[in-house]
């Protein structure tokens, strides 16, 4: 099933939670964070600026590694793969 973020919506896939601290000690699946680095899977085509009727463009791109918010987004399963879909306001920076 393929799926495409409307407006300034944007798709993305979680990266792996950490399963050892630093030190070595492995950590319970109950006390491991979500982590917030996240690859951009879709992106939408831009909210519509109100003043001028076009689409404002996405500063992310298909691909892209972001940070985001701890508690932002709507989490979905597809093909039984876990995905948030964020606003674009839910995205702190785009890591390089």
């Amino acid at each position: 099933m393929k799926v495409k973020p409307l407006g300034d919506r944007i798709l993305v896939k979680r990266h792996e939670a950490e399963t050892k601290t630093e030190s070595g000690i492995f950590l319970p699946e109950s006390a491991a964070e979500k982590p917030q680095q996240a690859e951009v899977v879709a992106v939408g085509e831009g909210a519509v600026n109100d003043k001028t009727g076009k689409r404002n463009a996405l500063q992310v791109k298909k691909g892209d590694t972001v940070l985001l918010n701890k508690w932002g987004g709507t989490e979905i399963k597809l093909a039984g793969e876990e995905l948030l879909i964020v606003n674009e306001d839910d995205i702190l920076a785009i890591v390089e």
